[in-house]
């Protein structure tokens, strides 16, 4: 049985947790600049937890990974951290994690065989279980339906595949009013990965395939995007969220981000605005998308546990409030919203989610991810040609 937003919310307020058994304080680290999202689980666990003194200490996205290797070796690191979920089975393969199996088997919070079997997947390593996804996202166009218009473009048929892209990002560029047809990030880092993977998938290609010659046409099509300039040249060097920030500002007609955005968007745009599934490469082809969200993990050096994974318990819990309130999935199949914010993207996204893929799992993921976005960014600033950098990649 599905769990609408208002029956998850009423059960919440009586809803029994593992008892915390002695005055503790639980350290968490969080990300800087994101939704707030972890604060709040925070707070809200502090006040239904009084003998529990939780700490938050914020450490940069690009830092996670060697902060928390450095903090396991020395046994000075936290409870908990945010992990990038493709780089859960690096931290698993490193025994830096607890293994939460077996407190998911006790858990009478957690179901695990209601969680959506991509991030699953990412939060486990060789059988195990070894995070807990807060939610889940993936990525979608969005588009500025008055541009749309006064283009005379019918915003009830967005993009359905690269070559409509492209003719719909040509007609509605306008260098004489700075606006560019689309916005996405190549940028030198896993957020680069993460934007390029769909469009290598959506050809039949992937990650660990990067020799096939899809990839090639995936890396060739961002190229002649920039190299026509309707996508800026700071497409190389501009992150998901600066690239969302021009298409709100009126300098992008399209862009390709995730949900998190909708709540900035719907406060900062002065234009109507759809989302709709990623173009596939062809008519009738894959509308492939990437599988994100972070996943909260317990390093294997914590100290308390059994609070941490109450913890978990608590934000589980709460992830019928995961849409409204922070644009993202739930990881349930058995939670769903009877009443959505903006409908339509969810929609969209609720259906973009059943052609989204993880990232590995692999334990070499961030060493792989580089060799990807590397090769990307060799291609779109001539430094090498699509078929020499794909292959690189592969054998890299």
């Amino acid at each position: 049985m599905k769990k609408t937003l208002g029956a998850v919310a009423a059960a919440l307020l009586i809803m029994p947790f593992t008892g915390v058994y002695a005055a503790s304080t639980l350290q968490i680290w969080a990300v800087p600049g994101q939704d707030g999202y972890t604060e709040l689980m925070a707070k809200e666990f502090g006040k239904q937890h009084p003998d529990v003194t939780v700490d938050i200490r914020k450490v940069a996205f690009a830092d996670i990974n060697d902060e928390a290797l450095r903090a396991v070796m020395s046994g000075t690191g936290p409870d908990l951290i945010p992990v990038d979920n493709p780089n859960t089975a690096m931290f698993a393969s490193k025994n830096a994690l607890l293994d939460l199996t077996p407190y998911l088997a006790k858990s009478k919070v957690i179901d695990v065989k209601q969680i959506y079997p991509g991030p699953l997947q990412n939060a486990s390593w060789k059988g195990k279980v070894y995070a807990m996804p807060r939610g889940t996202n993936t990525l979608a166009l969005y588009y500025n339906e008055d541009m749309f218009k006064a283009a005379g473009l019918d915003p009830d048929k967005p993009p359905q595949t690269w070559d409509d892209l492209y003719n719909v990002a040509k007609k509605l560029n306008n260098p004489a009013k700075n606006v560019y047809g689309l916005a996405f990030s190549a940028l030198g880092t896993e957020e680069g990965t993460f934007q390029f993977l769909p469009f290598v998938q959506s050809t039949g290609a992937d990650w660990n395939t990067l020799n096939d010659p899809g990839a090639v046409r995936a890396v060739d099509f961002w190229k002649k995007l920039l190299d026509e300039k309707l996508a800026s040249p700071d497409t190389v060097s501009r992150s998901q969220s600066e690239a969302a920030a021009t298409f709100v500002n009126g300098n992008a007609a399209m862009d390709i981000s995730g949900p998190w955005e909708m709540p900035g968007f719907e406060k900062n745009a002065k234009f109507k605005w759809r989302v709709a599934m990623l173009p596939a490469e062809k008519s009738g082809g894959l509308h492939t998308s990437a599988l994100g969200e972070q996943n909260h993990a317990i390093l294997r050096s914590s100290k308390n546990p059994a609070v941490a994974f109450q913890f978990l318990e608590y934000m589980y819990s709460q992830q019928a409030r995961n849409w409204n309130e922070f644009g993202m999935l739930p990881l349930s199949k058995d939670v769903v919203s009877t009443d959505p914010k903006w409908p339509q993207a969810y929609a969209v996204f609720s259906e973009q989610m059943k052609f989204a893929r993880p990232r590995g799992p692999n334990p070499a993921w961030p060493q792989i991810s580089k060799a990807i976005y590397s090769a990307v960014q060799s291609v779109l600033t001539h430094q090498s040609d699509g078929t020499t950098a794909m292959k690189t990649a592969y054998e890299t």
